[in-house]
């Protein structure tokens, strides 16, 4: 029976039981095994990690583990400058390019409306999600830990909060993504990015109200919903504003 240690650092003890987090964990193994097999035998998704060490040398998924290896395993650094260290992807980890499970639903609108581009439907399987992620090298957004354990998903992050107010919140500080908010620019429904149109054009499809106040519209060109600066812009405005806070 080899032996291995290892010990987790900062968020990624979000994932372990409370007596193996921030403390050095001995793991037993009897077969051969990759570094990245035993950090997801612990419920740690691959796709948070963004730095392993092995007895202070840095290491790629595949390393397999040898009998008296000490591993330590980071997330995504904010601040340190870890550019000496062998990083577990080519790109940074965080993209604002996302694609969405079906229980985030509510995240996304609210992602769009603050003009980042998330792919969601109501009837993505796991599957799908994974081939998209992989296909179009987008961030997986979930609260399912099993679908960020998928080998073909290289950019993940499991949200940790349950209400979606929260949850914006959190993507937001975790992806640093403030500076990069652009309001009104997608689609709400369907995330196409919106387009002016010129009132002549959809004057049909407008209330007698609507067409009598506004004169400036943007349209998706996707699924062709129509957006203008009514009642709803404002509370859509307010909305921005304590999400963005």
């Amino acid at each position: 029976m080899s032996r291995v240690q290892l010990r987790f650092y900062e968020e990624l003890n979000d994932f372990l039981a409370p007596a193996l987090r921030k403390v050095d964990i001995p793991h037993a193994y009897d077969r051969r095994a990759s570094v990245k097999d035993v950090i997801e035998s612990f419920g740690v998704p691959h796709t948070e990690v963004d730095i392993i060490l092995v007895n202070g040398q840095s290491v790629d998924f595949s390393y397999i583990v040898q009998d008296g290896d000490r591993v330590s395993v980071y997330p995504m650094f904010e601040s340190l400058d870890v550019s000496p260290l062998l990083r577990l992807r080519p790109a940074p980890l965080r993209s604002p390019a996302f694609v969405l499970d079906t229980n985030l639903g509510r995240l996304a609108r609210y992602l769009r409306l603050l003009g980042f581009d998330c792919l969601y439907q109501n009837d993505y399987d796991d599957a799908t999600v994974a081939t998209i992620a992989h296909r179009e090298q987008r961030t997986v957004l979930t609260r399912d830990r099993a679908l960020l354990q998928r080998r073909i998903i290289t950019r993940g992050y499991f949200v940790r909060a349950v209400r979606p107010r929260l949850q914006v919140k959190e993507v937001l500080a975790r992806f640093d993504l403030f500076r990069l908010v652009a309001p009104f620019k997608r689609c709400t429904r369907c995330n196409g990015v919106l387009q002016a149109v010129d009132k002549q054009t959809i004057e049909e499809r407008l209330e007698p109200k609507t067409r009598k106040y506004f004169d400036s519209f943007m349209r998706c060109p996707d699924c062709g919903q129509i957006y203008w600066q009514g009642s709803h812009h404002a509370r859509s405005q307010h909305l921005i504003d304590e999400l963005t806070k």
